[in-house]
């Protein structure tokens, strides 16, 4: 599996100099499957490789420092919109690592703006973000409410001039999920930004990432979001009394057993440290390490059936049995219909 020898060129640079041309064919298809070129563009630059793999590496890396430049412009246009509000505004997922400086923005794939701001100023930020040349995207009545009501994010907005989305949260799981973050304490203990805004405190970004990536969705694509949680420990793992503080946190959001997967799933593919306390109970761990790692060499997720299984598991996460047959029938006769295996 290439997403295998993605992990290992990541964690060790130099392995790539010993690659033919198949294995780089399938090392670059499986960073960019798992938007991570970036990032491994980042790794290997200053190192002796092949003249066509150069040249890939050198668009990555302009790709980057654009997408870099757009995402903190974005910022800044959205802070600059919601500041009359004297509203938290706290960025999340990459946004928040690159305006942070952290070793995660390292690379990073950046797409939509992420903002966490306080549910009862959610009208007055949809309202500020409306005038300020945000649109919606989804004209569907039935998703509109079904985001209002049951999600933990507004509707999706994209800026009519810049074309760049926005997600406004108010709390970073769907409200029908399971666990119950305590979103207030999160933005309340937010981070200050010397520019404005502010960023998650360390042990939330790492709530907040074991959220995203094994109680929100298939794990489509966690390969990125382990590594983000891979580097948010490597390079804040060894401050006194982390392992407790994140503990604790994790407890107060009832993410327990989210955060210690991650930690145990950070360990097996990327070697991350962690005390060997956190490391038990590693029942099942094998099969979410053979869906992180589907890649094959042309950059195509493989195990169809393995996928599937965690595409019906995302959904059971997300909401109760009978909410989420109602919720489907309704999406099959409006005409929607999955991506297949």
């Amino acid at each position: 599996m290439s997403a295998a020898l993605l992990v290992a060129v990541l964690l060790e640079p130099g392995e790539a100099l010993r690659l033919d041309a198949r294995h780089w064919t399938g090392l670059l298809a499986a960073a960019r499957g798992e938007r991570l070129i970036g990032t491994l563009a980042a790794k290997l630059d200053g190192l002796d490789v092949p003249p066509d793999v150069a040249a890939i590496l050198a668009d990555a890396r302009l790709d980057n420092l654009r997408e870099r430049r757009q995402a903190l412009w974005e910022v800044d246009r959205a802070l600059a919109a919601l500041a009359p509000l004297d509203c938290p505004v706290v960025l999340l997922k990459g946004s928040a690592f690159i305006a942070a400086g952290l070793l995660a923005g390292q690379g990073r794939a950046i797409g939509d703006l992420d903002i966490l701001v306080p549910r009862e100023r959610l009208d007055e930020v949809e309202a500020a973000l409306l005038s300020a040349g945000w649109e919606w995207v989804k004209p569907d009545p039935y998703d509109d409410i079904y985001y209002r009501r049951w999600m933990h994010e507004l509707p999706p907005l994209i800026h009519h001039d810049r074309d760049r989305m926005i997600d406004v949260h108010h709390t970073i799981l769907p409200l029908t999920a399971r666990p119950r973050p305590d979103a207030a304490a999160m933005i309340a203990d937010a981070v200050p930004l010397e520019g404005g805004g502010a960023v998650l405190r360390i042990d939330d970004m790492l709530c907040h990432a074991a959220a995203h990536l094994l109680a929100d969705g298939d794990m489509a694509g966690g390969l990125r979001n382990l590594w983000d949680i891979h580097c948010l420990i490597l390079e804040h793992g060894e401050a006194p009394n982390f392992w407790l503080a994140l503990d604790r946190r994790a407890r107060q959001h009832g993410l327990t057993g989210p955060m210690r997967r991650a930690v145990r799933l950070s360990h097996r593919i990327f070697g991350t440290e962690a005390p060997a306390a956190w490391l038990k109970g590693a029942v099942f761990d094998a099969l979410f390490e053979a869906r992180l790692l589907t890649r094959n060499d042309w950059g195509l997720e493989e195990r169809p059936f393995l996928r599937l299984a965690f595409y019906i598991r995302s959904h059971w996460l997300r909401m109760p049995p009978l909410m989420l047959a109602r919720h489907l029938w309704t999406k099959w006769r409006k005409g929607y219909r999955p991506v297949g295996p």
